[in-house]
């Protein structure tokens, strides 16, 4: 029988929280779903903790590491459900979220993508609410107007609070390969979805974003990675221009960090896109500082945020 929700978890050395992650899917209140976790070549303790659990609608596909997308791709094409929902293996559900995707999908069921709030967690003193504009802070769920402008404070699509009709797939094709993790793979995806499909966003808060675990992206790794170039979006943001803000604060986003790590070639790659009634004065005051004084900055912000300060160069 086919379940409603196909789960997908790509997997790489998280041998310390996927144990935790599975056990808040096993706890969904909604329970028509499978769960398809890609081994993506951990080296870790990772694939034992997963094979601890004996629920039947668990399956664990291994592989050699190719990358995130190429893990996400493998689960899609192995899934069985009409839902494809989204986890990663550090993050964490709460009891009703696939409840509340399935009651979006059920009554606006025209929608490609399926979304619902979330937190970044950073510790229990820690935690992030994000706010969206144009959705009320009051309880809400609907088709949202324009994704583009609603997303430019926060992400209204985050990875693992989404799901994706899989008749999606074939339409707007799968995760983009040629890019790596954190460097935009997953933005790429809902944008495509957003520009053939209506969004359905639920503001209440299902899942936590866990920004503590031990291998999250930093921007020492940023010359190892291939970033989303932003470039196959070039027509239709000529006439979006909600689509046309939105790439350019993740352009401003990926040219400071191609500066901090001393990339200057792919820094004026994104920067010279960039349309300058788009770029915050924050960030364009950034942009003209020598690289080894953005790094002290860079050093600094990260310093801030261990006393719950936060700061942003791009609004």
């Amino acid at each position: 029988m086919q379940p409603f929700f196909s789960i997908i978890i790509p997997l790489y050395n998280k041998e310390n929280a996927i144990e935790n992650t599975l056990k808040s899917v096993f706890n969904q209140s909604f329970t028509d779903f499978e769960v398809v976790v890609i081994n993506d070549g951990s080296t870790d303790k990772s694939e034992e903790k997963v094979n601890a659990f004996s629920d039947a609608r668990l399956r664990l596909i291994s592989t050699e590491n190719k990358g995130v997308s190429q893990a996400r791709n493998l689960g899609i094409s192995e899934s069985k459900g009409k839902l494809i929902a989204f986890l990663d293996a550090d993050d964490y559900w709460f009891p009703t979220h696939l409840e509340s995707l399935y009651q979006l999908h059920k009554n606006f069921p025209e929608a490609g993508l399926l979304a619902t709030n979330y937190q970044f967690y950073f510790s229990d003193k820690k935690i992030i609410q994000p706010v969206f504009d144009a959705i009320p802070t009051e309880k809400w769920s609907g088709i949202v107007s324009d994704f583009f402008n609603a997303s430019m404070k926060f992400r209204l699509s985050w990875t693992s609070a989404v799901a994706v009709r899989k008749d999606v797939f074939e339409t707007v094709g799968h995760f983009d390969e040629n890019i790596t993790l954190g460097a935009g793979e997953d933005t790429d995806m809902w944008i495509r979805i957003a520009l053939n499909y209506p969004v359905a966003f639920d503001n209440e808060v299902t899942a936590y974003y866990h920004m503590a675990t031990e291998n999250r992206i930093s921007l020492s790794k940023t010359l190892e990675r291939r970033f989303s170039k932003l470039d196959k979006f070039s027509n239709e943001e000529k006439t979006n221009s909600s689509l046309k803000k939105y790439l350019d604060l993740y352009r401003s986003e990926f040219a400071l960090k191609h500066k901090l790590a001393g990339d200057l070639q792919s820094f004026h790659f994104y920067k010279k896109a960039i349309s300058k009634e788009n770029l915050h004065w924050k960030t364009k005051l950034l942009f003209n500082l020598p690289t080894f004084l953005l790094q002290i900055l860079y050093y600094f912000k990260k310093k801030l945020e261990h006393f719950n300060v936060q700061t942003n160069a791009y609004r």
